[in-house]
């Protein structure tokens, strides 16, 4: 059964969707993670952005760096955000939940977005993942520090969050087919958001060629 919150998470960004974009500005404050998600990615590659919300800054960024972004947000005020910023850039209108694209992309991003399901919804989405990831593809999203719920604000609006634990994380990528190239519980260095960056194996994978981690 869906929390009464979580079912809320979409409305509260419909009504205040503005406001969070205003407050979220264009800073890009986890650049050192799209840096290391980008490093992952073949030149010109295609990039799922769930959960994009207004495109700014990070699909604007990815497709400053030449990358295919196609976006993906559950919300009409930021799907017309997302479409006044970036007016080039395919953007569907959907929950991830029922994501079916019918594609696969080379790096799937569910930045400050994948955090905001249950517990329950999050586990059959890393099979969603798995059949949006073409071989090798990156994917990289941020959750809860453990797991639990917990309830933010908006605007005055309670805003749910949901998070697995850190072990169960692991199980389900691996069932999924990533490799978990790095996990950070609360970054200092990036809002102290909890980071997980992983990669779809493949045949003659060399996981000697990931580059490391670089702090800024």
């Amino acid at each position: 059964m869906i929390n009464s919150d979580e079912k809320a998470v979409i409305d509260v960004y419909q009504r205040h969707g503005q406001a969070w974009a205003a407050l979220r500005g264009d800073r890009l404050t986890e650049v050192a993670w799209l840096d290391r998600f980008c490093a992952l990615l073949p030149a010109h590659a295609s990039v799922l952005d769930i959960g994009c919300g207004s495109g700014v800054p990070i699909a604007r960024e990815l497709i400053r760096r030449g990358f295919d972004v196609t976006g993906l947000d559950a919300t009409p005020t930021m799907v017309a955000l997302f479409r006044r910023n970036l007016p080039t850039a395919p953007i569907h209108q959907g929950d991830m939940r029922a994501m079916d694209l019918g594609k696969r992309f080379e790096g799937l991003l569910a930045w400050d977005s994948f955090f905001h399901l249950s517990p329950e919804d999050q586990r059959p989405m890393f099979a969603r993942f798995q059949t949006h990831a073409a071989p090798g593809a990156a994917l990289m999203f941020t959750s809860g520090h453990e797991e639990g719920v917990a309830i933010g604000d908006m605007e005055g609006s309670p805003l749910y969050h949901g998070s697995l634990g850190s072990a169960e994380y692991h199980t389900l990528l691996d069932a999924a087919g990533f490799e978990v190239i790095d996990h950070v519980v609360e970054d200092p260095t990036c809002g102290h958001r909890t980071i997980w960056l992983a990669r779809q194996r493949r045949s003659g994978l060399d996981s000697t060629s990931i580059p490391p981690r670089r702090d800024s």
